[in-house]
């Protein structure tokens, strides 16, 4: 028997085992994955509710209690604010950037443009194939909730569009206060994609007041909730 053929034997006798194990340690990378974005997401959201509640028994403006004592700069990985998408039962925290560390774990506000609870126009970017899967179902006049300690600004979406990477256009001021959300495209594509679908949402309400998860029963149900007193973040997403 020829070395090669005896190294192409080996192969193929031992392809399907290394595929196996290949596809299980995939596997479990995934599943350790959901659990820590779930267990992140939980307690995140868990500590940001508190914060809110804590806000509005304060004597400062709650605005100026979301974005900071002389608008500081919120360190990064740092919860600044909560999206709500009812329809699409999308309710997830907000973190400060978009490294990697960061977008593992929630979506991330981009640097560079203003804050959530700001005027002007928000950009928030995160994954296709976890917290922004549901962006594929998007529609005109879906409305996006964005809770900080200021309070709830209500969102209509107005458009979508597919961008190029080096697209920064969509992050620039719009005159207007807006929302810019920023994900990769297509949603099935495997592995880096190759564009950037865009969703432009204009804010058309606030209010001094934010919607809980145990209320969000009836947002999800399509009924209104009930109140209670950077440019290379295009490049990254994946």
């Amino acid at each position: 028997m020829s070395t090669a053929f005896a190294m192409k034997y080996r192969i193929l006798k031992n392809g399907p085992v290394a595929l196996m194990i290949m596809g299980s340690i995939a596997l479990v990378y995934c599943v350790t994955t959901i659990i820590r974005q779930h267990s992140y997401q939980g307690r995140a959201m868990h500590a940001f509710v508190n914060s809110t509640d804590a806000a509005a028994t304060r004597s400062l403006p709650r605005r100026e209690y979301a974005i900071g004592a002389n608008n500081r700069k919120p360190d990064e990985g740092s919860v600044v604010g909560r999206i709500v998408i009812p329809r699409l039962r999308t309710d997830l925290v907000v973190v400060e950037g978009t490294e990697p560390r960061d977008l593992r774990v929630a979506p991330g506000h981009i640097p560079g443009t203003p804050l959530p609870g700001q005027r002007g126009n928000i950009a928030i970017a995160g994954h296709r194939d976890t917290f922004f899967r549901p962006l594929r179902k998007i529609r005109q006049h879906d409305v996006i909730d964005l809770v900080t300690a200021a309070g709830l600004d209500e969102y209509r979406v107005v458009s979508t569009e597919v961008v190029t990477p080096d697209d920064v256009q969509v992050l620039r001021p719009t005159g207007h206060d807006s929302l810019t959300i920023v994900t990769c495209y297509p949603f099935s594509w495997i592995g880096p994609a190759p564009y950037r679908f865009i969703l432009h949402a204009d804010r058309f309400a606030h209010r001094l007041s934010s919607i809980r998860r145990d209320e969000e029963s009836d947002a999800f149900a399509g009924k209104a909730p009930q109140s209670r007193s950077d440019s290379n973040a295009i490049h990254r997403k994946q």
